[in-house]
């Protein structure tokens, strides 16, 4: 509708344009005519005279002849005013509207995804630094076990009949594994000695020993053992004949004391006494360091 509309209201300018044009022309043009413009002559030859004018002859005659009438001058045309004629009529179009392009739609393109990173997790990679644990290699040198002489399975809970008897072993730890909980290169050690402590709310019984070239030792206990719960007694390192390895260690509780362990009873032969084991124990060396 508003497109129409504006299309009109040109059209209605342009036919008042065209009338005062042409009223003007008209009221312009009636002036002019009674003037005397000079004759245009379009596609008129003029009316040349002829070459050869009538002549009179002077000779007496009797009998003048009379002149021939000569041609009778011919009169201008009248000129004729140029054909007026109204100015061609521009075509009355509407005007041209510029065509209408959809703006040009963006190139669709897909969506860039972001880069997927990779999680993030610990390096799976075990830590490259020594372990701390030594080697479980058990030290080929001392003697782990105990000698064959003293039984090796007592009864678990001694008769009051029966005797007590504690064994265990001593060693000096390696330079190479000082500090460290391992028996690796240990040695034994000849007469170190030993202390078994029982104590209760009054009383307290202490038996010292030593151990043989071995490192090993085996006691029995005196009778007044009864008197205590043996889940009271222990059994700790005292002192070392070595100079360069007299520092006790807490291997196997040797500093604090160990409480005793029953073995299992034997089948095969009864015994007099009840065994119990502690340690092994061990000292702790002192190393140069170079």
């Amino acid at each position: 509708m508003g497109f129409a509309v504006i299309v009109l209201v040109v059209k209605a300018a342009l036919l008042v344009q065209l009338s005062l044009l042409l009223l003007s022309t008209f009221t312009v043009s009636a002036p002019i005519w009674p003037q005397a413009s000079p004759p245009h002559y379009h596609a008129v030859s003029p009316v040349v005279p002829p070459t050869h004018p009538p002549t009179h002859h002077h000779h007496h005659h009797p009998h003048p002849h009379p002149h021939p009438h000569p041609h009778p001058p011919t009169k201008p045309p009248t000129p004729t005013p140029p054909p007026v004629h109204p100015p061609p009529k521009a075509p009355v179009q509407p005007p041209t509207k510029p065509p209408v392009h959809p703006p040009p739609k963006p190139p669709v393109q897909p969506p860039t995804k972001p880069p997927t990173k990779p999680p993030t997790q610990p390096p799976t990679k075990p830590p490259t630094q020594p372990p701390t644990k030594p080697p479980t290699k058990p030290p080929t040198q001392p003697p782990t076990k105990p000698p064959t002489h003293p039984p090796s399975h007592p009864p678990a809970k001694p008769p009051k009949s029966s005797q007590v008897a504690v064994q265990g072993v001593v060693y000096c730890k390696s330079c190479k594994y000082a500090g460290v909980d391992t028996l690796l290169g240990a040695k034994p050690i000849l007469s170190a000695t030993v202390r078994l402590t029982c104590k209760d709310a009054k009383n307290e019984l202490t038996v010292q020993f030593k151990t043989d070239k071995n490192g090993y030792f085996f006691l029995q206990a005196p009778i007044t053992i009864y008197n205590f719960d043996l889940h009271n007694c222990s059994v700790s390192l005292v002192s070392s004949p070595l100079k360069a390895c007299s520092k006790p260690s807490n291997l196997n509780g040797g500093l604090k004391g160990a409480p005793l362990k029953p073995e299992k009873p034997s089948t095969s032969k009864k015994l007099p006494y009840v065994l119990y084991s502690v340690g092994p124990f061990a000292f702790e060396p002192t190393c140069h360091k170079n």
